[in-house]
């Protein structure tokens, strides 16, 4: 169904929908990506759930007829962790299982038919936590496979629970890039290892031997390949089983001041000793691609590699560009395809022939899947075949269609054949029609719209959400949320963490904006952040508020809240410093930035130097740097509005200690505020107990100061 970009055009056809609350949508069933079988037969994925009456999660695998649409149980159980077709017959699969008979840590790979699991063969007792299964037949009948895991400096498989313990918890370093994300870095690095499954027609034999591809190319750092907390998305093994690609970190760079990463293509039985860059910095005739790349894939013929990578040398969100190499050729011979296209594609599939690339990008507050030809040349305008909803992921059938798995703000999960050309041939699965806790959801709960700003040429875009039973001769709270990133979207998909429908359920109307630094709207809206945090952000979320204000009429902003998280937790502190601040009743910071001179204390240092256009130093404390002129700490004079705080002590992308002064300054000027802290959380709250305390807490704040709940007290 198409939404309206106007909000009033699908008010009059709102039906009483089922509210939904944080319980039912945090125990509500979770999905993977339907992954087709190689004849386009049927595919398979999981499902997930949480009972919180026993505190007990389930998972088990569903098997999707692709012929009839039918759905059943494939396996019940949560033991095979992963699943690859391949072998002599459509129904031929590699899996792994996440533990082994020794209890060491390890894995355990076993071959079956799809058909027939009970008929399972342990293949090998892998003695280390490999992860990330690609595998191809060879012309002889053989599989080469691919796994990844923590390794020693000399190559070796690390295994946690197999390696000796240390008198002393010491961690020394001597270079930055001390921690990531949500932990302390050490000397065991990914690597990517490659092994060999003798034999044929299901039966196979191990020797044990697996090949580093990846540890000891080393300069000022040593290679990672997946990087850091990737995953399989950063190597693929060529149709053939001939040819490994991998991507890491330049090794000639130090690793928190850029973000350039190098592809290599090695021979399958080679080692590290013969990886050779594809994308090497100057070695292309691309002079600018200097930045990060991901996502290599083989072609089904195995003659071509795709890839994307962005400019930028030390900017994590530049525009993606595709290239494609030639995998036979000793230079290889790298072209961009749609080099002009204002749109940062960011998943890829080849057509089963080879000469097209389906990409998926995000696309005015969608994330869409375009095709483009192998020939496109520079001027290339890609067109989208499918609009509503973030795909997870898309599979490419044998007679050309795609197998789509996405989610939208009202479905937890679609699942669906589409044509190269845009037409839907069959809907196999909406979670919002099956799933009890979604029943009732459906497209007719958002809008959207768009409005005027004085940052940007362009007019913005806003999703809006209704509630249960909306009435638009009603009037309803607002709920403003702001998003993080800076660089990134509302997307019109689904979350388990930031879920417009719940928070619309507690009795508001949601309104999501997407202003500047914002995807999808071409990249001059994404970069014009750098250097004005609290400027164009600012006033753009001031001139949605004001549309908001006057066209909305049943929205009662009188009596609204804001909240926001990363960057929309910063962009919370500016608000609470500023007039916007005032038109609110209540403030909900998650992670979020307090003093902007503190941003040398996280890891990914090339995000500061780039947003805040330099490196931290003395000019950082005088008026006219960003670091200076964009910290919320210079108003702190103006904070008034009821504030509730949420920091977690493992988010070391913005330390624990910003929610901290946040909280310290809030209870010493005399403001309303509350502190939640996880110390077993990082930069998202993801355990659902967790969870339900999140949403249970900041509901009970914002539902009093709005005066949803009419409680007594916000504590």
């Amino acid at each position: 169904m198409k939404l309206h970009s106007m909000a009033a055009v699908a008010l009059a056809t709102l039906p009483n929908v089922f509210g939904i609350t944080p319980e039912l949508m945090l125990a509500a069933n979770r999905y993977g990506a339907a992954a087709p079988n190689p004849s386009g037969e049927f595919a398979i994925y999981t499902v997930s759930n949480y009972t919180f009456g026993t505190r007990e999660s389930a998972s088990y695998w569903n098997k999707l007829d692709l012929a009839t649409g039918d759905i059943s149980v494939w396996y019940a159980g949560s033991d095979i962790s992963e699943v690859v077709f391949v072998g002599p017959t459509n129904t031929s699969i590699i899996y792994v299982n996440g533990t082994n008979a020794e209890g060491n840590g390890g894995i355990s790979l076993y071959s079956a038919d799809a058909n027939a699991l009970e008929s399972a063969k342990l293949i090998a007792s892998l003695p280390a936590p490999y992860s990330g299964l690609k595998a191809a037949q060879t012309a002889s009948g053989d599989i080469h496979f691919l796994l990844y895991t923590k390794a020693y400096a000399n190559g070796t498989a690390y295994n946690k629970d197999l390696a000796s313990a240390s008198a002393s918890t010491a961690r020394i370093y001597t270079s930055i890039y001390v921690r990531h994300w949500d932990t302390y870095l050490t000397p065991e690095k990914n690597a990517v290892f490659g092994g060999v499954l003798k034999g044929g027609n299901g039966s196979y034999s191990f020797s044990g031997e697996l090949t580093n591809y990846v540890s000891g190319i080393c300069n000022v750092t040593c290679a990672e390949s997946p990087y850091d907390q990737s995953d399989e998305s950063d190597y693929d093994i060529s149709p053939d089983g001939s040819s490994v690609v991998f991507l890491t970190k330049d090794t000639s760079l130090p690793l928190a001041n850029y973000t350039t990463d190098v592809i290599y293509k090695v021979p399958f039985d080679g080692t590290a000793d013969d990886a050779f860059p594809i994308n090497a910095r100057g070695s292309t005739k691309y002079a600018d691609a200097q930045g990060a790349a991901t996502s290599p894939r083989f072609s089904p013929s195995g003659k071509h590699i795709a890839y994307f990578q962005m400019n930028g040398i030390a900017y994590e969100s530049d525009r993606n560009i595709l290239y494609v190499a030639d995998a036979e050729s000793e230079d290889f011979n790298v072209t961009a395809l749609a080099l002009n296209w204002d749109r940062s594609p960011d998943s890829i599939a080849w057509s089963k022939d080879s000469e097209t690339i389906f990409v998926a990008a995000p696309d005015l507050g969608r994330e869409r899947i375009f095709p483009i030809p192998l020939g496109a040349g520079d001027s290339f305008e890609p067109k989208n075949i499918t609009n509503e909803g973030v795909p997870s992921s898309f599979y490419v059938l044998p007679d050309e269609s795609l197998l789509v798995s996405d989610s939208k703000i009202w479905t937890s999960r679609d699942i669906f054949a589409i044509t190269p050309e845009g037409e839907v041939t069959k809907t196999y699965f909406q979670a919002n029609l099956v799933d009890p806790g979604l029943k009732g959801l459906g497209p007719e709960d958002v809008s959207e719209f768009y409005y005027e700003t004085n940052s940007s040429e362009i007019k913005q875009q806003a999703w809006i959400i209704y509630p249960e039973g909306f009435d638009e001769s009603k009037t309803y709270p607002l709920a403003f949320i702001t998003h993080g990133g800076p660089q990134g979207a509302h997307y019109n998909s689904w979350s388990t963490r930031w879920n417009f429908k719940v928070w619309a359920d507690q009795g508001y109307v949601v309104i999501a904006p997407n202003p500047t630094a914002s995807s999808g709207w071409g990249q001059n809206l994404t970069d014009s952040i750098q250097g004005n945090w609290g400027s164009y952000p600012y006033w753009d979320l001031v001139h949605a508020w004001q549309y908001v204000n006057s066209t909305l009429k049943y929205v009662d902003t009188a009596n609204g809240i804001e909240a926001g998280a990363s960057f929309g937790g910063y962009m919370t502190n500016w608000i609470q410093g500023h007039e916007l601040g005032r038109w609110f009743k209540a403030l909900v910071t998650h992670d979020g930035s307090t003093s902007t001179l503190n941003q040398y204390a996280s890891e990914e240092l090339w995000f500061m130097n780039h947003d805040f256009s330099g490196p931290f130093n003395a000019s950082g404390f005088a008026p006219g740097s960003p670091y200076y002129e964009w910290n919320p700490l210079l108003y702190v004079d103006n904070w008034a509005t009821p504030h509730f705080v949420v920091h977690n002590d493992l988010d070391y992308r913005l330390p624990v200690s910003e929610g901290l002064l946040l909280f310290n300054l809030l209870q010493t000027k005399g403001v309303p505020s509350k502190l939640l802290n996880f110390p077993d959380e990082n930069h998202w709250v993801l355990n659902q107990e967790n969870s339900l305390v999140w949403h249970t807490e900041i509901f009970k704040w914002i539902n009093f100061y709005s005066g949803v709940s009419g409680a007594a007290s916000p504590y």
